[in-house]
């Protein structure tokens, strides 16, 4: 999948979870929804572009979550 297209489904998962008033809260639950799912490749695609500096178009919060929970979005094993 284009990250073009990761970029804009987690941008709308983002903007779900930016009403809650609990800043914590859209974190954990912007992760746990892209953990749930996700394919594991799309996750991975997303993480490397977010730490390269690639996902200039994220929205700030998804970002914060992306890298706040890395650990538990990165798939287990090594894909290719």
């Amino acid at each position: 999948m284009h990250l073009e297209n990761l970029v804009s489904m987690a941008n709308q998962i983002g903007t779900f979870f930016s009403a809650y008033p609990d800043r914590q809260e859209a974190l954990d639950g912007i992760a746990t929804h892209i953990h749930k799912f996700w394919e594991p490749r799309m996750r991975l695609r997303l993480i490397e572009a977010v730490t390269a500096g690639q996902a200039p178009e994220l929205m700030p919060l998804v970002s914060d979550a992306i890298q706040t929970h890395q650990a538990k979005l990165r798939p287990l094993a090594s894909l290719s």
